[in-house]
């Protein structure tokens, strides 16, 4: 299915861009139920149009869109380009909830990926979310990563992406291949992302917590257990801050799925389709979870504590 482009203007002005996909068959119902798709930080919304097509073709409209300074929301220049983890989710995400909620209906969803399913609770429509299913969402804090990757990461996130950074008023993750070049501040959020949430957020600390209390939408938590990044306890730590979302945590393993490896982008793959992509509906379209009886760790958080 072919989407058609959408520009959504934040609350200062900045234009995003988009793509939605309305399904073939009107829905019965007086709304089309809605699903957001936030994007991971530096990862083009292009990454998430086969599976917007995919909910497209099974009765949702389907939204994705490139945060400021990054794709097809990039503009001229994004050096010095005045963006953060902040204004992504205070400014983008909400209004591209808020339009959503405005030209769709009120049955809104959404399917966050890595940031994206961590960011969304920044934005202030986030407390009108009906249902939420994150894909290896956390916020980047070294020490969260999966045991035998944290050097390696820590070098390239923690320690280069600043020093280039700080040199260039951007980071230029495409010349390297690593990812979309990422603006200034993003970039030094990622490199700086601590242990507690939001450090450096100055006068928005206050705004960013209530939001995130006031977040009730029932949560899905999926993540690989080869996730590099997302592991147990950077899942977690990042669901700790939804303190009044009912959460269920599953761990997908590779062999849950017949495939050799997941890590932390593959479920986004097309190859997924009729596996992982499948089985998302039935969350998405009542509240079901697909894995509750099926091999994947399951569990509820007990104080938010992944496993021992």
């Amino acid at each position: 299915m072919i989407g058609t482009p959408l520009t959504v203007r934040c609350q200062d002005g900045y234009e995003l861009q988009g793509t939605i996909w309305r399904p073939r068959s009107p829905s019965t119902s007086t709304s089309v139920p809605a699903v957001v798709i936030v994007g991971a930080t530096g990862v083009s919304a292009s990454y998430y149009h086969r599976y917007a097509s995919f909910l497209a073709e099974n009765g949702f409209a389907a939204i994705t869109f490139d945060y400021r300074g990054i794709g097809r929301s990039r503009g001229a220049t994004i050096r010095n380009l005045k963006a953060s983890w902040y204004d992504w989710g205070l400014k983008d995400i909400d209004a591209v909830l808020e339009w959503s909620l405005t030209n769709i209906g009120n049955n809104l969803l959404v399917v966050g990926h890595s940031f994206g399913g961590f960011g969304v609770g920044l934005a202030k429509h986030g407390r009108e979310i009906t249902r939420l299913l994150t894909v290896g969402a956390q916020h980047a804090h070294w020490r969260d990563y999966r045991s035998g990757h944290r050097l390696r990461f820590w070098w390239r996130w923690h320690m280069l992406m600043p020093i280039m950074t700080l040199g260039l008023g951007y980071f230029p993750g495409k010349r390297l291949g690593w990812l979309e070049d990422l603006p200034k501040g993003v970039a030094l959020n990622w490199a700086r992302s601590r242990k507690n949430f939001p450090a450096g957020a100055g006068p928005m600390r206050e705004v960013i917590l209530a939001h995130q209390s006031s977040f009730t939408a029932a949560t899905l938590a999926v993540s690989a257990n080869d996730d590099p990044f997302a592991s147990e306890i950077a899942i977690a730590r990042g669901l700790n801050y939804y303190s009044n979302s009912p959460a269920t945590v599953v761990v997908l393993k590779p062999q849950d799925l017949d495939e050799s490896k997941i890590g932390h982008f593959a479920l986004f793959h097309s190859r997924f389709r009729d596996t992982f992509w499948t089985e998302t509906l039935q969350w998405l379209q009542d509240g079901t979870n697909p894995w509750a009886h099926t091999n994947p760790d399951t569990y509820q958080p007990d104080n938010l504590a992944p496993p021992k």
